[in-house]
């Protein structure tokens, strides 16, 4: 079985509690959980499979302790390791730059040389523009508590299950 890291940043604890629910969803694999706050670079190599969880700040800001710690991702080689992304965001303020901070770590992640899995459907979301959309995918899970908190373990279980294959 691979090795799971769930790393998150969380200035509200909402990151964090989709970071716990997700975990939950994935006892089976044992996943260790991580706050990027540390800004400690040994997660990332020790794991196959690095779960990130981001929440996204104004307009393409990624979350303070993300945005600390951003100058070691772009140093970090993450060739063979698994990525998937996970991100909080609020379509109804910010609707033309929902869940940005999933698609600046997809874009470094990708130059760095990770795998990234678990796209998702815009389908159901209502937002203007994101810059996780590519090839008309969120290239991770956009999660809206503030104006969709109903929606979110829903949300999550069907992300995870979509993840299976490749924790094994």
């Amino acid at each position: 079985m691979k090795s799971i890291a769930i790393i998150y940043g969380s200035s509200t604890e909402n990151t964090k509690r989709a970071a716990e629910k997700i975990a939950e969803k994935m006892a089976d694999y044992t996943p260790t959980l991580v706050d990027i706050y540390d800004g400690d670079e040994q997660p990332f190599l020790a794991h196959d499979v690095l779960i990130m969880g981001v929440s996204t700040w104004g307009v393409q800001d990624l979350q303070d302790d993300w945005n600390d710690f951003y100058p070691k991702l772009e140093k970090l080689d993450l060739t063979g390791k698994t990525v998937a992304i996970f991100g909080m965001g609020d379509a109804s303020i910010y609707p033309s730059s929902f869940v940005d901070a999933i698609g600046i770590l997809y874009e470094i992640v990708k130059e760095r040389g990770a795998m990234v899995v678990g796209q998702v459907s815009p389908e159901g979301y209502d937002f203007e523009y994101s810059r996780a959309l590519v090839d008309d995918l969120f290239v991770g899970l956009p999660l809206d508590d503030d104006s969709e908190p109903e929606l979110t373990d829903e949300r999550i279980a069907a992300w995870v299950e979509q993840l299976k294959p490749y924790l094994q």
